[in-house]
């Protein structure tokens, strides 16, 4: 069966594992693009980044970030909202950043899905 005959509210079988991996992401914890692909053995973070693009405004989608911490441009003060009603590690921005946002602080926050690890199939 090809997408285009696919029902409208169906997803891709791809975009559903996304977006469940989102969903597992604890309150405060943060899985990067690359993260998400690597736990699903399958993609890369473009594609996880394209999913989360088209379809991830149901889940979590502040919890799926870039490696570097820097918030999703276009939704900076939304996301921010979410990781400080969470408790997100968050680093605060230097004076020279742009905006002045702070960025998730990646060592602290990054989760590995470990505590579902065993469960992960």
């Amino acid at each position: 069966m090809s997408e285009e005959s696919l029902p409208a509210d169906a997803l891709p079988e791809y975009a559903e594992r996304v977006l469940e991996v989102a969903e597992l992401i604890p309150p405060g914890r943060v899985m990067t693009y690359g993260d998400v692909a690597e736990w699903l053995e399958e993609g890369g973070p473009r594609q996880v980044g394209r999913v989360m693009a088209l379809y991830g405004g149901a889940v979590p989608w502040w919890r799926v970030i870039r490696a570097d911490g820097v918030l999703l441009p276009g939704h900076e003060l939304d996301a921010l909202a979410n990781y400080r009603a969470e408790g997100t590690p968050l680093r605060e921005a230097s004076r020279a950043s742009e905006g002045h946002l702070p960025r998730v602080d990646m060592r602290r926050a990054r989760w590995d899905g470990g505590e579902r690890a065993e469960g992960h199939t």
